[in-house]
């Protein structure tokens, strides 16, 4: 399985950098999984909605162009569904079982994702209804995929 983990922004710290190389290299024995930064998209600190839109479409469109045509792409979305560490790892499981070996997902920038991003996604996920900085996201979502696919294998890992 191909994993791309599309992101927007730079990471920065340090501590962030090196726990999110911790589970890429633990991955490297279940599957190829990749962290791709996209820029962010410059912007004021109170933005209007016109401007934040633009944003969003600018982040948006760099997005698009690091996600291949045949990855199925899950965008993480506040308004997403919830699921449990289970059932992220059964949804990775029947992606791999039926043909879908590219998976995608999606991390935004500070405001968000655009509509087109979300209508490209093939389903939203939410981590929980609290708001994370999308750099901590990184490093939850690549901790979670590892987890998945302990899961999977039926191999221990602390709860």
């Amino acid at each position: 399985m191909n994993i791309t983990v599309v992101t927007v922004g730079k990471l920065k710290e340090k501590y962030l950098k090196q726990g999110i190389a911790e589970y890429l290299k633990r991955l490297s024995a279940y599957a190829k999984v990749e962290v791709v930064e996209v820029p962010d998209e410059k912007a004021p600190e109170n933005m209007s909605g016109a401007e934040m839109t633009a944003v969003k479409e600018k982040e948006g469109e760099r997005i698009l162009a690091k996600i291949s045509h045949d990855s199925h792409v899950i965008a993480l979305a506040i308004d997403g569904r919830k699921w449990s560490s289970e059932r992220l790892a059964r949804e990775l499981d029947q992606l791999a079982t039926y043909g879908k070996s590219k998976v995608a997902f999606v991390i935004g920038g500070s405001v968000g994702l655009s509509d087109a991003v979300l209508q490209r996604a093939d389903g939203k996920l939410s981590f929980s209804d609290m708001t994370f900085p999308h750099q901590l996201m990184r490093l939850i979502l690549v901790e979670q995929i590892y987890r998945g696919f302990k899961i999977n294998r039926g191999e221990p890992y602390h709860k």
